[in-house]
Parts: C-alpha cells; sequence; structure tokens
C-alpha cells in the first residue's frame, strides 16, 4: 500500500442527514398487506368443507398477489424519496423481494382457486381449468398477463439473468407493466371481495391508479421535463485505463438537477447501438454548473461501445439517484473503499466528503488505476490519504483482513466506511470489516444485484 499526503483544504459540508424513511415506507407497505387481509375477513362468512377452505386460501392469495403487483409496480417508479433517502440498492432488494412474493401468491391463487372450483363442481381440475379460462369474464386477459409475469419471474431468477443479455433483461422486465395491465380486470370482475362493494373496488382503483401515477410522473414526465431543460450532449470521451473510459457530458444549468457526488444517473445516449438501452453510470467527479462526467469500464456490448461515442452525441438521463452520499456520514473520519471500477462514485466524494478522509483502491496492476492522478492531485491539496492495494508477485492478492485493515487504517472502528466494487469483492470486505469492529450502521454500500 502507497500513502500519498499533501496541506488540508476544507471540503463542503454536507446538507444535515434527515432521518431514514425506511420504517414508515415498510410499516405502510405492510399495514397495506394487512387491511387486505382484513377485506377478506369482514366480507367472509363461515367456511365450511374443502371445497370452501381452499377457495377461501386462493382468495386470500388472489387479494394479497393483485397488491404484491400494485407494490412491485410502485417500486420500479423511481420515486425519489425511495430512491434517494432509501438508496437505489435497498429498493431493489424490496423489488426482487416482492416480485418473488408476486409469482408465489400468483401460483398459490391459481392452484387453490382451480382445485376449490373442480371440488365444488365435482369436476376434473382440467376441465374446470379450461372452463375458468375460456368461460369467465376477463379470465383471456388474465391467464395472458399470468403467463407474461411468470416470463419475467424466470427471467429475473439470478441463474437466468447471468445468463443473458443486461439489454434482454431490462425490456422483458418492462413487460411487467403490461402483465399488471392485463390481469387488473379480473381482479374486479370475478373476485367476491369486490363484485357489489363500491367502497373496495373504489380503494383497489386508488390503489393502482395512483401507482400508475407515481410512473406516469416520475418514469415519464420527470425525465422528458430534465432533458428538455438542461439539454445534455457529451462533451468528450477520455481514455483512463485499459478498458476504462470517462464521458465528460455538457449542458444547461446542470447544477439544477440536483446531483450529488456519490449518486448515479441512467444515461440513454442516442447513438447508433446505443439508443434502445438506459444503464446506470456513476458521476466520477463532482457536478459542475454545466459538465457531468461519468466513467465507464467495458464490461459488456453497451459500456464498451461508449468509448465510440463522438462529440455532440444527445443524451437522455434520468436521475440522479442512489443514496450513497455525504449524508450517511454520522463520524469525523471516512474511509473509502474501491474495487476496479467502483473507484467512480468514490472520486466524487473523495473530493468533497468533510473531515479525516482516507481512500483505500484496490486494482490488479497499477496500470489498472483508473482516475489515479486525480486521486493523488486531490490528495495533495486536501491532506487526505490514497492506499493502493495492487496483486504482487505471480499475481498474489493483497492482504485485506481485518488485522490488515486495522494496521492501515487507526481507529478504524470510528470512521465511516464507504464500499464500492464488484458484488463478491464487496460482500468479502463488508464481512472483514464487521470482523474489525466496524458497527453495520457505518458501511455504506450500494449494491445492484438483484
Amino acid at each position: 500500500m502507497t500513502t500519498v499526503h499533501s496541506q488540508p483544504r476544507v471540503a463542503p459540508a454536507p446538507p444535515a442527514p434527515g432521518r431514514s424513511p425506511v420504517g414508515p415506507v415498510l410499516a405502510l407497505l405492510w399495514g397495506g398487506a394487512a387491511a387486505v387481509v382484513a377485506l377478506w375477513w369482514y366480507d367472509t362468512g363461515s367456511v365450511v368443507g374443502a371445497a370452501g377452505w381452499l377457495t377461501g386460501a386462493g382468495r386470500i392469495a388472489g387479494l394479497l398477489g393483485g397488491y404484491a403487483c400494485a407494490v412491485l409496480v410502485g417500486l420500479m417508479a423511481r420515486v425519489p424519496l425511495l430512491e434517494r433517502r432509501i438508496g437505489t440498492d435497498r429498493v431493489t432488494r424490496w423489488h426482487a423481494m416482492a416480485g418473488r412474493y408476486t409469482i408465489c401468491l400468483l401460483v398459490a391463487h391459481v392452484v387453490l382457486i382451480l382445485l376449490g372450483y373442480a371440488a365444488q363442481d365435482g369436476s376434473s381440475v382440467v376441465h374446470e381449468t379450461l372452463t375458468v379460462v375460456l368461460d369467465y369474464p376477463e379470465m383471456l386477459k388474465a391467464t395472458a398477463g399470468t403467463v407474461v409475469l411468470f416470463a419475467v419471474g424466470i427471467v429475473s431468477a439470478r441463474a437466468v439473468r447471468r445468463r443473458v443479455t443486461y439489454e434482454f433483461w431490462y425490456y422483458v422486465h418492462l413487460l411487467t407493466y403490461a402483465a399488471v395491465f392485463l390481469t387488473f380486470g379480473h381482479q374486479l370482475a370475478l373476485g367476491s371481495d369486490f363484485v357489489g362493494s363500491r367502497p373496495a373496488q373504489a380503494a383497489w382503483y386508488a390503489l393502482y391508479l395512483g401507482v400508475a401515477a407515481l410512473v406516469l410522473w416520475f418514469r415519464i414526465l420527470a425525465p422528458v421535463r430534465l432533458n428538455l431543460r438542461h439539454r445534455p450532449r457529451v462533451e468528450s470521451v477520455h481514455r483512463e485505463a485499459p478498458g476504462v473510459y470517462s464521458v465528460v457530458v455538457r449542458g444547461r444549468r446542470l447544477d439544477e438537477m440536483g446531483a450529488r457526488p456519490g449518486q448515479f444517473l441512467r444515461w440513454r445516449f442516442l447513438a447508433e447501438g446505443l439508443r434502445w438501452t438506459s444503464t446506470p453510470y456513476s458521476l466520477s467527479a463532482p457536478p459542475r454548473p454545466d459538465l457531468l462526467r461519468i466513467t465507464v469500464k467495458a464490461l459488456g456490448d453497451h459500456s464498451a461501445a461508449v468509448a465510440t461515442l463522438r462529440p455532440g452525441t444527445r443524451v437522455w438521463a434520468e436521475g440522479p439517484y442512489g443514496a450513497l452520499t455525504a449524508d450517511r456520514r454520522s463520524a469525523h473520519r471516512s474511509l473509502l473503499i474501491a474495487g476496479g471500477v467502483g473507484v467512480t462514485p468514490l472520486r466524487a466524494l473523495f473530493e468533497t466528503l468533510p473531515g479525516d478522509v482516507t481512500l483505500l483502491y484496490r486494482a490488479r496492476t497499477a496500470e489498472d488505476l483508473a482516475l489515479g492522478g486525480e486521486l493523488e492531485s486531490v490528495a495533495r491539496w486536501r491532506g487526505a490519504k490514497v492506499l493502493y492495494a495492487l496483486n504482487g508477485p505471480h499475481g498474489r492478492r493483497p492482504d485485506l483482513s481485518a488485522r490488515s485493515l486495522r494496521e492501515a487504517v487507526p481507529d478504524l472502528d470510528a470512521h465511516d466506511v464507504y464500499l464500492c466494487g464488484p458484488h463478491g469483492f464487496a460482500q468479502d470486505l463488508y464481512g472483514e470489516l464487521r470482523a474489525a469492529g466496524v458497527p453495520d450502521s457505518r458501511i455504506h454500500h450500494e449494491s445492484f444485484e438483484l
């Protein structure tokens, strides 16, 4: 590890952090689920016989599945309260969990309802299935929507997603909106808890229309407004390291976007081969009134094509998102740990975080140290430290154990730690930091692997 010292300079102080809305938001979500079960309880008399129990269980699963669909779409709406105050990584995990709950509930609903109807009519499950799908109102659309949801669930499974391109996964995932639309009608047409109950129908319409309004505003209208107002375009592209390029974006009054060091935006470059994909990239320098910069490592077709962008290329941006900002800081001293291209958001934080700051940068070789010159320059003017963890002879990995971290950073347990890098790297470092005595509340990390 190499250390660089310099003269101190005061970095700008961040806004005072507010109280996290995680608790209230979770209470609201689980409260909604409880209200759905209460609706079934209120509308259900005595349950008699196997058919009654099967049908009743299927109704509960259907109600909760319908509610979970609304939650699933709401978590996709990129609401700033969730994305910036709670954190995109946590919202992403909630969305993945809601997706798993939704699929399980839909399977339970379909199976239990068909078994219950078959037992009630004294017919086979196959005959009952054909009758329900072909003869009941809204069921053909609901069946199509359910098939689409199952397809989305399969593609989103970790084992499958690793084998498909990001673009394929992204566009299949968007079919969730169509699936929810197709399944909505049969809920009100056939759900015994809604038929004849105006208050229940009104509440369900309010739930779904409210979620649709969030999607319309934050995923469509807000990005349109942002891009018409700021008109971002590619200013220049620079090589930083093997396979790593920085893209400088120029626009009008970009400081009014509210982007902060540590955050990211979703970028769509309106160039051949790139215009149909929106990809998240972190800011790799503090935002300026007329310039933003991202730094991208060629890990796939999209990121590799970024190096070929020409000045003047129009950009469609959405955001800013993410909560890996100075708001999370609770101590006077901070340690930033970057793995590979994970240095990009930490480079911006390294320049702006107040207090004593140390950056630990993990890379294979010195040639792979993207933005290394900038980091050393920042370290000199603000009196910070840069530590490099590079492979030794014959590719031997550096020691990043709890003991080594404590030796490199005195009073490590009194630091806030910002961690960014590949998923496996971040998991390993998290375990070592906890073993070194750093409280969980002071380890700040965003991961976007579902």
